[in-house]
């Protein structure tokens, strides 16, 4: 049985070498197993692919058709061929990685840690950064981005969300009384992130049960970094929006109280981004993948 991929290999090169005797001198074989090919695929398609004389041979009106879609296919072929063969080599060469600094410092450098471990002949950046980085032009392989994504040229892999958690310190809430609903928080001293203004850290969004709850929130603190606004908290200065990954620990320690757990706090989008790319290299894709793995969607 003769495999078809292999007769649209034939019938290719036949139309561009422009003869059934040039083809096979090309691939190897004899006319008549050229000839087979082509007459295979034709008998498939109940169809003439090439119209023979004695003197020429040019395609039909089908055959020029057929030839541009085999070519795309082979090409698709190639490419999967060539994928297969990327997937089973071994990682290497430089990866260069962007992200904020407080994710990426409590939770990306860790797992760049034990990706770098794993795959030692892959040498890592691991570029931090509040600025919005150009992934092209700064010559990165991949940027981890927090919130909505704006429409971009960029393939976009989704994480699980990055979750935020309000709380305080014990001998704050001593002292200030604990929020039983999340206007309550008008009322006290909260930390307040210094971000940009597209990010209305000012405004405190609360969800339970399809009702929400906006809570413009203030305070005689605001600071531009998220481990200095914890410490803040920590030593009793006010309620804190922080991230979930870095408020667990605080809470398992007993240095931070949750507040209103029988609401939603607010959560954002998270993603990899890299460039459009047919054939992601080995130390990309198995970063993808741990990435993946390492944040789920929920």
């Amino acid at each position: 049985m003769i495999d078809r991929l292999a007769s649209m290999s034939v019938f290719v090169k036949v139309a561009d070498s422009g003869s059934f005797a040039a083809a096979a001198a090309e691939l190897d074989i004899s006319a008549q197993m050229v000839g087979k090919h082509v007459a295979t695929l034709e008998a498939r398609l109940g169809a003439r692919l090439i119209a023979r004389t004695t003197r020429r041979q040019n395609l039909t009106e089908l055959g020029r058709a057929y030839y541009r879609q085999c070519r795309v296919v082979l090409a698709e072929a190639e490419a999967a061929d060539a994928l297969a063969e990327d997937v089973a080599a071994e990682p290497r060469g430089r990866l260069r990685i962007n992200a904020s600094v407080t994710f990426g410092s409590a939770s990306l450098a860790p797992l760049v840690l034990s990706y770098a471990d794993r795959h030692p002949k892959v040498e890592v950046d691991l570029v931090l950064s509040d600025r919005r980085v150009d992934l092209i032009e700064d010559g990165f392989d991949a940027v981890v981005r927090i919130g909505e994504l704006a429409d971009s040229s960029l393939i976009a892999r989704p994480l699980g969300p990055y979750c935020l958690m309000p709380a305080a310190a014990p001998t704050y809430l001593a002292r200030h009384g604990r929020p039983a609903h999340p206007r309550d928080l008008a009322e006290h001293q909260c930390l307040v992130f210094l971000g940009s203004s597209e990010t209305r850290s000012h405004i405190w969004a609360f969800r339970r049960q399809g009702e929400v709850e906006e809570v413009r929130v203030g305070g005689r603190l605001r600071m531009n970094d998220t481990r200095a606004m914890l410490h803040a908290a920590e030593a009793g200065a006010g309620v804190v929006m922080g991230p979930e990954m870095l408020i667990a620990p605080l809470l398992a320690a007993g240095r931070l109280e949750r507040l209103l757990p029988d609401w939603d706090a607010p959560s954002w989008p998270m993603h990899v981004l890299y460039a459009p790319d047919r054939r992601p290299t080995a130390k990309l894709r198995t970063f993808l993948d741990m990435l993946a793995e390492a944040f789920p969607r929920r």
